[in-house]
């Protein structure tokens, strides 16, 4: 969800009306990505790399964060939305942490739509975290070495509950996946719009969805 900067400083505001904008981009997204009938969606809001902004950024964006699972929650719950976070919790204030824990808890039973988002995420980060944790297992006499291969190394993974993603959306124009979901993108078709994330609205979700639908998925087959 690439822009939020760019677009507040074309307009002589601060980033954090960018941020604030933002936000309500991700709840026009939510909703159409319900009224489509997608069942998965995985929105990309803080980067493990994003922890070397400035302060009082990230001080702005927590604040954001923290206002959104108090205010929200209720509103997802209503339509049907399971909230999971996937990410280093260990670096989130602990407030944030429990407001986390209190809306999966809230959710898990829905199923509309399973709404995923990455916060203090990386996924360098994630695969090594999963390899440990595979190399664990041996040692522990779960699995042998020569047992472990894509599918239950999956299961080691952050996003073991969930299909691989079919479509990735990046907006502003940046045409690189940064860190993002790389063992989960393998095969996944990609869409890359110069609108910014404060503009990106039901038409721009939509539109990449047909373009998906336009395109043949071979996996590395004939088709």
């Amino acid at each position: 969800m690439d822009g939020n900067g760019r677009w507040a400083r074309a307009r002589g505001l601060p980033r954090t009306a960018g941020h604030n904008r933002g936000a309500e981009a991700v709840r026009r997204t939510v909703k159409a990505a319900i009224e489509a009938g997608v069942r998965y969606l995985t929105l990309f809001g803080f980067s493990s790399e994003n922890w070397k902004r400035p302060a009082s950024e990230i001080d702005d964006l927590m604040g954001l964060l923290r206002h959104y699972l108090k205010r929200e929650i209720e509103e997802f719950h209503k339509n049907g939305i399971r909230l999971n976070v996937i990410g280093d919790r260990n670096r989130l204030g602990a407030d944030i942490v429990e407001l986390i824990a209190n809306a999966e808890r809230r959710t898990a039973s829905n199923q509309r739509l399973n709404l995923t988002i990455a916060l203090s995420y990386g996924s360098r980060d994630e695969i090594v975290a999963a390899a440990q944790r595979a190399m664990q297992a041996a040692l522990d006499g779960k699995l042998k070495p020569e047992q472990l291969n894509e599918q239950n190394f999956s299961q080691f993974l952050l996003t073991a509950d969930m299909p691989d993603p079919d479509l990735l959306i990046r907006t502003s124009g940046e045409k690189r996946i940064s860190n993002f979901l790389l063992w989960q993108c393998a095969y996944a078709e990609f869409v890359f719009l110069e609108r910014q994330w404060p503009d990106f609205d039901a038409n721009d979700f939509n539109g990449a969805i047909q373009e998906y639908l336009g395109r043949t998925r071979r996996y590395g087959g004939a088709g």
